[in-house]
């Protein structure tokens, strides 16, 4: 009987073992997963600071390629999917 008892006890320990190592592993890969998020909301972060500024330099460009009827600069930034088209004319009455 008291040696059913150690050999219960013994896999019981194994098993403990295992458990823990397989808690270890999927603490580091959750921690990899951790920092790949942190970088990527940093680089959101980043990017949602930097959105003003390229409005503004879009806005800067398309005033001068209009300005000076440069169609280089027209072209280039039409490839960029920005539309230097005429501005719209006032809205008619709604009806």
């Amino acid at each position: 009987m008291i040696y059913k008892g150690k050999t219960v006890f013994t896999i019981l320990a194994g098993l403990t073992l295992i458990l823990v190592a397989v808690n270890i592993l999927l603490s580091l890969g959750n921690e990899s997963l951790r920092v790949d998020v942190s970088q990527r909301q940093q680089f959101i972060a980043q990017s949602m600071q930097l959105e003003g500024l390229h409005r503004e330099i879009v806005t800067a460009l398309a005033s001068i390629a209009v300005r000076n009827n440069d169609e280089q600069l027209k072209s280039l930034l039409a490839s960029q999917g920005i539309n230097l088209g005429a501005n719209p004319g006032p809205a008619g009455k709604a009806k």
